[in-house]
């Protein structure tokens, strides 16, 4: 917890008051991924030089990363933090994104603008912890009356962590949702227009809908688009549509086009890339919500990474849900994200951290950042000496920084009984008697 700031009791009750956020000036003995020693001088929230370590001590606003590996922070592209938290709250039935959604829209009827902000609020401080600076949340814009509360408890949550990190809003608007709430959600301070049109009775119709609003407002779109193993992918009409924009645009799930032929997902890509739409992978709610109908060989819930990537596209990856109808798992960590795009998505340790840091932020339009002179100063150092390590274990020993300042530190305690060590002579004569 940050001192000065002000915040529900529910966060009291978990973190310490400390003297953070602390400015800093320089970043010791840090390890990079490429095995370098380096020292990391900032001013403010620009990084302004890479040098050699020097293996000097650390004094006052400076910072001793000796054991640590020093990252790009990661940034959370497509979150919903007006749902998270919500599983033990509803205990929806498992299953697939239609059961999801019914789960969902039943419990939202009883939520206020309090115990939405609540939750919003508790998973975002536990992102912030685990190294994000930066999250992109959709956020529903409700049936019934007062369809609203989401929107204006994400507001008051994203000016409480200003602080802290960027949080970005998307008015999340099903086929049902009339324009006027969504324009009403942008006014209120919403940044980007959302949706789901393939879910819609005509996907082609409510997408040009929503693009219309968002034309119309100025302002980029991100939409849930083609999450769902087959049928046709509505991602070509919003290319073409979009192709002349200069806001804004991308696409998260796109699971359709980890299921396409060669053929056909390479003339998508052709389309997706002459509009410079940024692609965003969310692999555990999707590997979670896709394939309930296919119980033998079940296809993987997940975009066609491999692909995109080698054609140039912009990628980014994220984690989506976390504890709700939608994923009820999730350790709010980009680092498991990361780690599921190794095993199933079958990337690289580096491009798989490179789609929760910096791919991530290219797709949220966000300023470059990372250990790179000019640089913003987002930052994320967790225990490890190689990447393997860090995607692996993924210590919760971690330092935290957001524009220039330390945010965030976790310390970890292992007390563990020592195990009975056997000398060589010992073994030997184990083995003989034996």
């Amino acid at each position: 917890m940050v001192r000065g700031l002000r915040f529900h009791p529910l966060l009291q009750r978990r973190c310490i008051v400390t003297s953070l956020p602390r400015q800093l000036s320089l970043l010791r003995n840090a390890t990079l991924p490429d095995g370098s020693l380096v020292d990391v001088e900032l001013n403010g929230e620009i990084v302004t030089a890479v040098r050699p370590a020097s293996g000097l001590p650390v004094p006052g606003r400076e910072l001793d990363l000796a054991g640590f590996m020093l990252l790009t922070a990661p940034a959370e592209p497509h979150a919903h933090l007006d749902k998270a938290l919500s599983w033990d709250l509803i205990n929806p039935p498992a299953g697939d994104l239609g059961l999801a959604i019914e789960s969902w829209r039943a419990y939202s009827s009883v939520m206020t603008v309090g115990n939405i902000a609540d939750r919003a609020r508790e998973q975002a401080m536990a992102m912030l912890r685990n190294g994000t600076t930066a999250i992109r949340c959709h956020v529903d814009t409700l049936i019934g009356p007062e369809p609203l509360r989401g929107v204006q408890a994400l507001v008051q949550v994203r000016r409480e962590l200003a602080e802290l990190m960027d949080i970005e809003l998307v008015a999340l608007a099903g086929s049902d949702i009339p324009d006027a709430t969504v324009e009403a959600a942008l006014d209120l301070g919403v940044d980007l227009v959302g949706g789901a049109p393939h879910l819609a009775p005509s996907p082609g119709d409510d997408l040009r809908r929503l693009l219309a609003i968002a034309k119309r407002r100025g302002v980029g779109v991100d939409l849930h688009t083609d999450e769902g193993l087959g049928g046709t992918p509505t991602i070509v009409e919003l290319a073409r549509i979009v192709r002349e924009w200069t806001v804004p645009v991308s696409a998260g799930h796109c699971v359709r086009l980890g299921t396409l032929e060669p053929e056909q997902l390479a003339e998508v890509i052709v389309e997706i890339l002459a509009s410079d739409i940024g692609i965003i992978s969310l692999p555990i709610t999707n590997l979670y919500l896709q394939g309930w109908d296919h119980p033998v060989s079940t296809p993987r819930g997940i975009t066609a990474m491999r692909s995109l990537i080698d054609a140039g596209v912009r990628v980014g990856a994220g984690a989506d849900n976390v504890r709700d109808p939608f994923n009820p798992v999730g350790r709010s960590d980009a680092l498991e994200t990361a780690s599921l795009l190794v095993t199933a998505a079958h990337l690289s340790l580096d491009e798989a951290y490179d789609a929760v840091s910096t791919g991530a932020r290219s797709v949220m339009s966000l300023p470059v950042a990372g250990v790179a002179v000019g640089a913003r100063a987002e930052l994320l150092a967790v225990r490890g000496s190689s990447l393997s390590e860090v995607i692996g274990a993924a210590s919760a020993d971690r330092f935290v920084i957001h524009g220039g300042r330390l945010v965030s530190q976790s310390r970890v305690l292992h007390d563990v009984a020592a195990p009975q060590l056997i000398g060589t002579h010992e073994l030997e004569l184990s083995r003989t008697t034996n």
